[in-house]
This record gives structure tokens, sequence and C-alpha cells, in this order.
């Protein structure tokens, strides 16, 4: 049989249609339920469906008088506040295509997508790196708006551009992913595909508002089926985040897998009476947390595979988990298969795990990028560049990439755009970067240089600052005579890697 999983198609999507209003739908029926709780020591900051959906849809107002239209981009600047999930779905609500960006990018990665776009408006809090523009919009004059008159939801066709979120290419230069505003219809197949998610449920997340997973497992999704989400503050500490599930009643736990660690570092027993299960999705789980958790908790961890062009789409869940070193099933609804470049391959052989592009959660493109989306949807498939193995009972196997992509904490990383960032910096005059391993499941980024003499390191780190977002930024620096290359000239990163291990670096910190 081929490697192919097709159960018949998801319910199409409703037309007209609107993401903000499909997201927000609960309003009508429960305003006075609470939506989302901001988590401090002590206290929490309390929004209701009717909070919520009011500022949603006055800032709707207040971006439309700001002068911009049904279908201009809004590029967001902003931190880890509520600012940031109100102002998305503002835009969205307004018929507005939002631009979510991550803090941590530098005024010249900033820069260089405020060239690219060209977005109408840029919704900024000052304390976030940006280029000074005169189409910027600040934190308070946002909050400012939550008091003005409701917009009515700007309904059109679900196929229309609703978002755009930038992931990094394997070209080194970040891509704009274009996502139609039925992307957020597709997410339901989540709810019982991975989540087991219930209306009375209370799913905390521990990520910060401004990280597409917590947009949308923390946020979007307890929304969209009239949940209460719970975010703890800015820069609360993981030690605090067993007291906040169990004061809180957290039925799910949604982290990344380094969370998870840290948090059992210190708890080997965790007490959380009402918590159903926890959440996994940014990289891949180590069999050793997942163990850990399960003795710790007498809970399990549900584990996600997707991607910022197609989201989740292959996970384990409480009705199905995965099978042991498997990623899980492929989501009811999905049309998914494991091909070569013939198609489809027979199930128990490798290739490269595929999504039908009927698949209503695929992305439209690549904005502004047609040759780029042309290499990525070949045919009837969009390739992620994954290589999997599919099984007899549909659980699929991750077998690993086929570029070198990195992930760097939920994040995936292009190596030649970290190579980019370093070709003005004086005294390298070859460098690689690739992820390695320090020590058991947690890895870094790292980079190898070629030049006259090693270069202090303090230098080499302010200048990756300077240009880089902090997730990107290598952690190891190593000055070696020369890079490995293979016979067409070709930087052979797998055998830095293997150096890396053998004792290149034989300590980290």
């Amino acid at each position: 049989m081929l490697s192919i999983f097709d159960n018949g198609p998801h319910a199409p999507c409703p037309s007209p249609f609107n993401m903000a209003a499909h997201v927000l739908r609960h309003s009508a029926k429960t305003p006075d339920k609470i939506a989302l709780q901001v988590l401090n020591e002590g206290r929490s900051d309390n929004w209701t469906y009717a909070n919520i959906e009011a500022a949603v849809r006055g800032i709707a107002t207040g971006l439309i008088s700001s002068g911009a239209s049904a279908g201009d981009l809004v590029l967001m600047r902003l931190g880890n506040t509520v600012d940031y999930p109100l102002t998305y779905l503002g835009a969205l609500a307004a018929g507005l295509v939002p631009v979510p960006t991550s803090a941590a990018l530098t005024e010249p990665e900033v820069k260089a997508i405020i060239t690219s776009l060209a977005p109408k408006l840029i919704v900024r809090d000052q304390s976030v790196a940006c280029p000074a523009t005169n189409n910027q919009i600040g934190v308070d004059e946002i909050q400012a708006m939550h008091r003005l008159a409701p917009a009515p939801y700007h309904m059109g066709d679900p196929e229309r551009l609703g978002y755009v979120v930038y992931t990094s290419g394997t070209s080194g230069k970040p891509r704009a992913v274009a996502h139609a505003h039925r992307a957020i219809w597709a997410r339901q197949m989540m709810f019982e595909g991975w989540y087991g998610l219930r209306q009375q449920d209370r799913l905390l997340h521990a990520g910060a508002f401004n990280w597409t997973y917590t947009m949308g497992t923390g946020l979007m999704d307890p929304w969209t089926i009239g949940a209460t989400a719970l975010i703890p503050a800015p820069n609360t500490a993981i030690s605090a985040l067993p007291a906040f599930l169990k004061t809180y009643s957290a039925t799910i736990f949604a982290a990344a897998p380094g969370v998870y660690r840290q948090l059992l570092r210190t708890n080997p027993i965790l007490d959380l009476k009402t918590l159903r299960h926890g959440l996994s999705a940014g990289e891949k789980l180590p069999e050793s947390t997942l163990k850990a958790w399960q003795s710790a908790t007498r809970t399990s961890i549900f584990e996600a595979y997707g991607m910022s062009e197609c989201s989740t789409f292959i996970s384990g869940s409480p009705t199905n988990p995965a099978a042991a070193e498997h990623l899980g099933r492929p989501q009811n609804g999905r049309h998914l298969a494991i091909v070569d470049k013939n198609g489809p391959v027979p199930k128990g052989k490798a290739g490269t795990i595929a999504v039908h592009r009927s698949d209503q959660g695929l992305m439209l493109g690549y904005l502004k990028a047609p040759k780029e989306t042309a290499e990525r949807l070949q045919g009837d498939w969009f390739l992620t560049g994954d290589q999997g193995v599919m099984a007899q009972d549909g659980q699929i196997k991750y077998l690993g990439r086929d570029d070198d992509m990195m992930n760097a904490g939920g994040y995936r990383v292009s190596p030649i755009e970290v190579e980019q960032a370093f070709s003005k910096c004086d005294g390298i005059n070859a460098i690689a970067v690739t992820q390695v391993e320090v020590k058991a499941d947690t890895f870094v980024i790292a980079a190898f240089y070629t030049g006259p003499a090693p270069i202090d390191e303090e230098h080499l780190t302010a200048h990756a600052a300077e240009n880089l977002a902090k997730y990107k930024q290598p952690r190891i620096f190593t000055h070696l005579k020369s890079l490995p290359m293979g016979a067409n000239g070709k930087i052979l990163r797998k055998a830095l890697r293997r150096e890396f291990r053998l004792g290149v670096r034989t300590s980290f910190n």
C-alpha cells in the first residue's frame, strides 16, 4: 500500500467568512465568561469574551480611521503583552492583513521586511526594534482604540489573504508565508487530533504572547472553542509555572520541550489534580523528557509536528497516542503522503513528508516569491523538506531534514541567513553554521570560521546581537584552519557536527 493518508476532506469553510469573527464567535453566547487570564504571582488580569471582542472591534475601527483599507498590510512590532493578539485580531476583523513578527528581530532585519512588504501601517511598542517611519501607531494609541465604536466584521471570500508570518528560508532570506482566512477553520482538526480540547478547558500556555505557538495553541484555538486561555505575565520565571498550573486549575498545559525539561529538573513530582495532559511542539520532544513528565504528573504529553506553511498536521492525541519514537498520525481531515520524485512511496519506505494542496490549512504561497512557492508546491503536493516513513497503521516516524535547517527554541533558522550576517565581520574569511548537540537532547547553533587568527568571542557575540534576533545567534564560535568542503564546493555541515562530537569543542557552559 502507498504512504497516503486521506479519510475524506474536512468540512468546507463557510462563505462569507472572517477569521476574527470565527475566533470570537462565543462572545455573543458567553459574553461574561473569562476568555483570558494573564497570570501574575498572587493575582490575575482577567478578560471576558465581551471585553476581548469590544477591544478587537474597537481596534478595527481605529486602524481603518488611520487610513488603512481592506487588504492593506499591518506590520506588528509589539512586545509580550495582550496588545499583540488584540491588534492581530483587530486587523483581521477590519479585513486588513496583520504581519506578526518576533520582538527579537534587530533593526536591520525589520528594515528588510519593511522594504520588501511596504506595510500601510506599523503598530509598534517603542521598546521593540524598528526603523523610524511616518506610518507608526503606538501602543498607547492602540489601547485607546478599545473604547471606540465597534467596526463590523469584514466578511468575504475565505480564500482571500488573511495574515502573513515569517519563516527562515533555505536560501538565507526569510520567507513571508501568506495564509488565507480559512487557515483558522482548518485548525479545528487539531481539537481532536492533538489537543482533546473542550469548551470547559483551561489551557495554560507557557510561551509569550508574541510567539506563533502561543498565538495559535494558547489563544486562538481555546477562544474558537469557547475555553479559557491562561498566559503567564511577561518575565515570569519557569519556576512559577507549577504554582500557576495548580492555583488556576489548568486542565491542559502547552509548552516547548525545553520548558518541560527545566520544570522537571527542580520538580521530580508535580501534584496537579486538574491537569489532564500536556502538549508539545516547536522541536522534537525527547523520550526521556516524556517519561520524566509521566512519572512526575501521572499524565502524558502529546506532541505535534507542523510548520509555518501549514501549522500542525501530524500528532498524537489522548484518544490516539503516538507510537514510541513516532510523531503520531495525520489528523482526521488531512490529506498527506510520503513522496519521492515519482509521487507517493509504499508504506515502510522513506521519503519526504508532503501535504496535498487541497488541505485547507496550507498556505496560499510565499508572498511576492512565486519561484520559491513553485519549488515547494510541486504538482499536487507541498514538500515539507522533512523526511519520514509511514507505518502500516498510518503512524509517521520522523527521519530528519533533507536540508540544513536548524531548530532554535522552536524557531526554524537557516544557517545561510546566520552566515550572511557575518559576511562583513572583520577577521572572518569564511564561516559555516550548523546545529550541534552540547549535551543529551540539548542543541545550540554553532559557528565555525576561518581567518588569520581566532577572534575574541565577545566581539563575535556583539556582532551577532547587532544583526540577528537572539534565537538566531550562535552560542559557540570555533576557529578552524579550513572548512570541510565537498567535491562541488558545498560546505559539509555533517562533517562539522562530527568534528564537534569528536572534540573540536570539549565543553559547553
